[in-house]
């Protein structure tokens, strides 16, 4: 494509761009070209030029090719500016791009920045006006062009259309310059000559000499080819009389392949529109040369369409009973999730025809999610395909790619189909809080469709291209975190939470399944160890503390690896009984302990509540002071949400100082520090401000909070108690921290349905509406009167 004048004209005099400097070649500024990208530095300045709006970039040919970090001293000073068309990113860290010329450039000043070569520059204007001596000199250029054109084996026939439509002299010069056999030095020199008469001059005197070098090669190879004896001339013929009967469709294994590629096409019962495209691909790969790459993508679209199951779909296990003892064979408790499988299963029995559930299983690491769903799809009978959506940030990753691309590929929707076998199958949509999105697309709005069930009748795959029916597939997606799905596709599913695991459930997990699948794996059975409750226990509490069941099992292994190693290396006799001794001698100190009494013994510190994308955690709140002017100093990695719970709770504080026993003039002469330990972890939120509250009381008044104490709830400046979300995951937590007593809002009291019947009987819930309320829990109602009546007192005096 030759250089547009009008292109030229709008570029300003004076530029500065990015610099990419080429080996072993010159780009001209008149025609579209690709190139290959592969130089870090190379690779950051096609970045920055595709970050500006005009995408222009300088580029400047190297004097030395073998020099792979060029500085301005390696380059030549003219150069072309040229605008990025298209870039792609290719494997092995490589960019294919796509540049067209714009005009010559000279370099006024080179500029180094952040590790990019850039370039002050100068746009070289050039005089197009046709002379008398021009217009000579571009006929003979024109001529002497359509005769190497005609006799070059590397020059495409195309280009004598391009030659014969140029009307610019230099232009024309310039196209002949690029496409001739010469040297990096003659190349630059020919884009060094401004002048077009010296440069077309140049021009000529080059293709003369090439058209020269081409008569003499053509002329020895015509003699060789003379030479050829009557056997190789008979090898020849024969090899053109097979490739004509290819052509003429007279290959009989062609044939078979044809008949082969239908009868597929047949047995794939697919619907009548995808029959006839198929069978119009069919016929359009029958005129194609078997050897040509269109064949091939032909062929390959073709096994596509015909392997995919259209009809094809396994018969569920209606038998609920039967469906609920598989689900209670694979997962202790889960009750909710199980429930909802089994009304699903209800209303299929009922209603046969009914669509597929869209399920979202969310909760920390380690809960089952996955398997869960694994043994869903053992329930119904049907088979399973798990698709991990974690870090998938291109759009055709889920629809696949057009076919005008080489090595396009379906999307993993219609893989997974293709490798289940059926229509109907379980889909495990893995981590689909984790999608990603970039200028390839957003894969998150590309399963809009995918898990509507009003529209997933007719999904389209870019690279099929025609319709195929997903509402009979089961769609499971599990998350840790609900809040980064996108709204609209969080819309499309039905979230079911899955909490951690309380104590009791991990113990009944270990026993029924991780023991014995551990032992399992590690060539050991019960006559080599046997775990008692007391070493169990001492695993689960000493070793782990999460809401799921992973590092559990980690640290179970860990424990059977060594008892192997014993028996491998016969220094174990007889059954080993993993006793809270034997652990402690397995696995070194204990990782975990209960340090709430420690760290609430001294006033100013509380324990709160947290939820976090793991489950969640006990947080501590600590409050000192020090002589100063009545500061705030907040420490801890603290959000903007939790700083403003802060000031609520010293302007509460402040504002009830002579009910809670608290001397006026201690916020004038004392500054208060808050800090909010693990301070590398970034917290926020408004749960933690009843916590607050009592930390700040605790350290005015010198009154220690119960150790046996968490809390939870936001507050107001009147000293009301609000509701907050996670109560479950939040109770979980305090039980596993030994924590006896929680003190929840009153509006949280629906809430207590959801906690494990034996939690309830261990611990006690105190739900408040205020805050006078809490810091009676928390500190003594009786102590706060006492301090009352004492400030009273000595005023009075």
């Amino acid at each position: 494509m030759a250089m547009d004048k009008t292109e030229q004209m709008e570029l300003p005099r004076e530029l500065e761009l990015p610099v990419l400097a080429i080996r072993n070649t010159v780009i001209f500024p008149v025609l579209a070209v690709p190139i290959n990208v592969g130089r870090p530095r190379s690779i950051q300045a096609v970045d920055e030029a595709n970050d500006t709006t005009e995408k222009l970039l300088g580029i400047f040919a190297q004097r030395d090719p073998g020099t792979d970090r060029p500085g301005p001293a390696d380059l030549f000073t003219t150069g072309t500016v040229v605008k990025i068309l298209k870039s792609v990113k290719v494997p092995g860290n490589k960019v294919n791009v796509i540049i067209h010329g714009m005009a010559r450039i000279r370099v006024k000043e080179w500029v180094e920045v952040d590790d990019i070569l850039r370039a002050k520059v100068e746009v070289i204007p050039v005089d197009e006006s046709l002379t008398p001596e021009v217009e000579s000199l571009m006929q003979t250029l024109s001529q002497l062009s359509q005769k190497v054109i005609d006799i070059s084996p590397m020059i495409p026939a195309e280009a004598s259309f391009l030659v014969r439509s140029i009307e610019e002299p230099g232009v024309l010069a310039d196209i002949m310059a690029s496409n001739l056999t010469i040297a990096l030095e003659e190349k630059q020199d020919l884009l060094d000559t401004i002048p077009t008469v010296e440069r077309m001059e140049k021009v000529i005197a080059l293709i003369n000499k090439e058209i020269q070098v081409l008569e003499l090669s053509n002329k020895i190879q015509t003699e060789v080819k003379g030479e050829m004896d009557k056997a190789q001339r008979e090898y020849f013929l024969r090899e053109q009389l097979k490739a004509i009967q290819k052509e003429l469709g007279e290959d009989d294994e062609r044939q078979e392949e044809f008949q082969e590629v239908r009868r597929a096409l047949k047995q794939a019962r697919m619907p009548k529109d995808v029959e006839k495209v198929a069978l119009k691909e069919l016929k359009r790969m029958a005129r194609m040369n078997p050897g040509s790459a269109e064949y091939t993508v032909s062929r390959t679209y073709l096994d596509w369409i015909s392997e995919l199951p259209w009809a094809k779909a396994s018969d569920d296990r209606i038998d609920v009973n039967e469906a609920e003892r598989f689900l209670d064979e694979d997962h202790y408790g889960l009750e909710k999730v199980k429930q909802r499988i089994l009304e699903f299963l209800s209303v299929r029995k009922l209603k046969a025809d009914n669509k597929g559930p869209i399920l979202c299983l969310v909760g920390p690491p380690g809960v089952g999610k996955t398997s869960l769903a694994k043994s869903v799809a053992r329930a119904l009978d049907r088979k399973l395909h798990r698709i991990s959506l974690g870090g998938v940030r291109d759009e055709a990753e889920i629809r696949g790619h057009r076919r005008t691309y080489i090595g396009s590929m379906p999307g993993k929707i219609v893989k997974g189909l293709k490798k289940a076998g059926t229509n109907n199958p379980v889909f495990v949509l893995d981590e689909i809080d984790k999608l990603g999105s970039d200028h390839r697309g957003d894969p998150s709005s590309a399963l809009l469709e995918v898990l509507d069930p009003e529209q997933n009748d007719t999904f389209v795959d870019h690279y099929l291209d025609v319709a195929f029916d997903l509402s009979k597939v089961m769609f499971i997606a599990t998350a840790n975190v609900p809040d980064t799905i996108p709204g609209p596709l969080r819309d499309r599913m039905e979230v079911i939470r899955i909490p951690g695991y309380t104590h009791e459930e991990k113990r009944q997990i270990a026993w029924r399944y991780l023991i014995p699948q551990t032992l399992d794996e590690h060539g050991l059975s019960e006559k080599d160890i046997e775990f008692t409750s007391e070493g169990l226990d001492m695993v689960i509490n000493g070793y782990t503390r999460e809401a799921g069941v992973r590092n559990l099992k980690r640290e179970l292994a860990a424990v059977c690896r060594w008892i192997a190693r014993q028996i491998a290396s016969e220094k174990q006799e007889g059954k080993a009984v993993i006793t809270p001794e034997l652990v402690e001698e397995i696995r070194g100190p204990i990782h975990f302990f209960s340090e709430v009494a420690e760290r609430t013994a001294i006033p100013g510190v509380a324990t709160g509540l947290a939820w976090t994308a793991v489950g969640g955690e006990i947080l501590f709140i600590e409050a000192a002071r020090m002589r100063g002017k009545g500061t705030l100093t907040l420490t801890g990695s603290l959000g903007d949400v939790m700083k403003e719970s802060v000031s609520v709770a010293r302007s509460f504080i402040k504002s009830e100082s002579v009910n809670l026993g608290i001397k006026d003039e201690l916020f004038d002469t004392l500054d208060i520090h808050i800090h909010v330990p693990s301070g590398s972890i970034p917290k926020d939120g408004p749960s933690a401000g009843v916590t607050m509250i009592t930390a700040i009381t605790s350290l005015l008044t010198g009154l220690k909070v119960d150790p046996h104490v968490a809390m939870t709830g936001e507050i107001t400046l009147r000293g009301a108690v609000l509701p907050v979300g996670g109560v479950k995951e939040k109770v979980l937590a305090a039980h596993r921290a030994g924590i006896t007593k929680v003190l929840l809002p009153a509006q949280n009291r629906k809430d207590l349905v959801e906690i494990p019947k034996d939690i309830q009987d261990e611990m006690e819930f105190v739900f408040c509406s205020r805050m006078e309320e809490v810091l009676g829990h928390t500190l003594g109602a009786e102590n706060i009167a006492r301090l009352r009546e004492e400030n009273a007192a000595a005023n009075e005096a």
